[in-house]
């Protein structure tokens, strides 16, 4: 790639020093390249500038331009802040929403060339990446998000007029406890509609506060039955079990909750079905956004829009964003999803341009084929973290990252056992075991609602599939079931179910007497 010296008066800046007729500029220039040259999809963009506290208070509410209260927004500040101030912590250049418009909050504390670097990574990168993988399709709605969290703010504030702020954190709190549990994990009929929810409220409230819950309203006072004569099957099918979404099954079916409680349990978990995919593509979507910056940065750079001082700085940055810390430096935390993502994007391209004979071998379908970014829009809109790193991750790359796997039996004293090398068959586990590190299947525990006892003490049970003897920690475990308890207003009993589908552990939890 060649440099085009331009004068000085016909680059996008000088120097540090913006306005926004700057960034105006900017974005024109990251547009031309990101939709003429690199073929990207994107929804409108909307550029914000923001201060630092103004970050470190999106921080807190996980990012989100309109949010509801609670205190442990308070607390993220706080905690975040104070890391900030004594120098411990640095923030990041920029936060980006999936909605349409896509907004991007810039720091006003950033120089021209980083919020070149922003605007190429958000604006454009996350942007169509966002509006063009599966998974955000699927699962969340761009155009009605923002009107949503609106609604859920003014919703939320009234109930606390109404209702008391006490009984509505407590909700609240309940709520946030269980909110990883609180997604559709399986494709339903019907995408997200946030607008048409908002609509349904007013007939939801109206209906449900005239109406009785059927199936609550013929179960017996008194234990004149056995719970097994209405038939398992039977109460099952009625309660729609097993469930895996728990704030699901609490708002339609917890027989003590109010309606307003019921409401904010759906805000909630549509908030946690919004992070879904997120949750799911850190590495994909973290990949594309710095693999589209870096392509942007270097035209803009060969193009002389953007002088040498300033393309070595946009470097510098770019390299601390892609660092990888090794297995034996205290830095080390897992993968970097930016060093991770970007790897594998630019790996891809030198695949598909110029691949050798063991990546025609490993990848038939797109070796050699020519067209990078065809080839990359394609896997950036079906693939997932776990499956793209199944299925992407090359044998050159693991040399190139010096990737082994270790087996550490707790039953063995001595040592661990390299149980993957580089051979053939070292690479396939390799790929297989750390593209399972990104499968919240294996990660997140199976918890599933599985019964009640209607006619006896309406106890609620539920199942911990036990995975790779994997239990649920007891501290957190304990706090988390309370939650649920004060929810479902009666007792709950959480069973861990080990390999040989036998009971291993139970723990129980009643709700606790509320005292206004």
């Amino acid at each position: 790639m060649t440099t085009t010296l331009r004068p000085k008066e016909l680059r996008l800046f000088e120097g540090a020093d913006w306005d926004f007729s700057t960034l105006q500029r900017i974005h024109d220039a990251c547009e031309e390249i990101a939709l003429g040259e690199l073929g990207l999809d994107v929804y409108p963009n909307q550029i914000e500038v923001i201060t630092s506290e103004q970050m470190l208070d999106a921080y807190s509410s996980t990012g989100m331009p309109l949010f509801y209260r609670h205190w442990s927004f308070g607390k993220h500040f706080a905690h975040h802040e104070t890391f900030y101030r004594r120098g411990m912590r640095d923030l990041a250049y920029e936060i980006v929403i999936n909605s349409s418009p896509c907004i991007s909050y810039l720091m006003e504390e950033n120089t021209a060339t980083m919020q070149t670097l922003v605007i190429a990574h958000a604006a454009f990168g996350h942007n169509h990446f966002f509006k063009n993988n599966y998974l955000f399709k699927l699962w969340t709605d761009a155009e009605g998000i923002l009107d949503y969290l609106d609604f859920a703010k003014g919703y939320i504030s009234r109930c606390e007029e109404r209702y008391g702020e006490v009984a509505v954190e407590r909700t609240l709190d309940a709520a946030h406890a269980l909110m990883s549990h609180g997604v559709h994990r399986y494709a339903g009929k019907n995408t997200l509609d946030l607008r048409q929810e908002e609509k349904r409220l007013q007939e939801r409230r109206a209906h449900e506060e005239q109406m009785f819950n059927d199936l609550w309203r013929t179960v017996p006072v008194g234990k004149t039955k056995k719970a097994g004569d209405l038939g398992l099957e039977k109460r099952r099918a009625a309660l729609g079990l097993p469930q895996d979404n728990i704030l699901y099954f609490l708002e339609k079916s917890a027989p003590r909750l109010q309606p307003w409680q019921r409401e904010i349990l759906r805000i909630v978990r549509h908030v946690a079905q919004y992070f879904h995919p997120q949750r799911q593509t850190k590495v994909m979507n973290e990949g594309t956004a710095t693999y589209v910056h870096y392509q942007i940065m270097n035209r803009l750079h060969a193009s002389g829009q953007i002088s040498d001082g300033n393309f070595l700085e946009f470097l510098k940055s770019h390299a601390n964003v892609v660092f990888q810390p090794n297995y034996d430096d205290r830095r080390f935390s897992g993968f970097n999803p930016y060093a991770l993502g970007f790897a594998m994007m630019q790996d891809i391209e030198r695949i598909v341009t110029k691949p050798t004979e063991e990546d025609r071998a490993w990848f038939p379908d797109i070796a050699g084929r020519g067209d990078a970014m065809g080839v990359l829009r394609d896997i950036w809109a079906n693939y997932r973290d776990e499956s793209f790193i199944s299925q992407f991750l090359s044998p050159n790359l693991i040399r190139q990252l010096r990737l082994f796997h270790l087996y550490d039996d707790p039953d063995q004293t001595e040592g661990v056992l390299v149980s993957a090398i580089h051979n053939e068959r070292g690479y396939l586990r390799i790929r297989r075991q750390l593209s399972r590190e990104y499968d919240i299947g294996w990660t997140d525990p199976a918890i599933d609602i599985v019964d009640v006892d209607l006619a006896g003490d309406r106890r609620l049970l539920l199942q911990h599939i036990v995975v790779n003897d994997c239990y649920l920690q007891e501290a957190d475990m304990k706090l988390v079931l309370q939650h649920l308890a004060d929810l479902w207003g009666y007792d709950v009993l959480l069973q861990e179910i080990d390999g040989s589908n036998v009971v291993a552990r139970e723990h129980t939890a009643s709700p606790r007497k509320i005292v206004q």
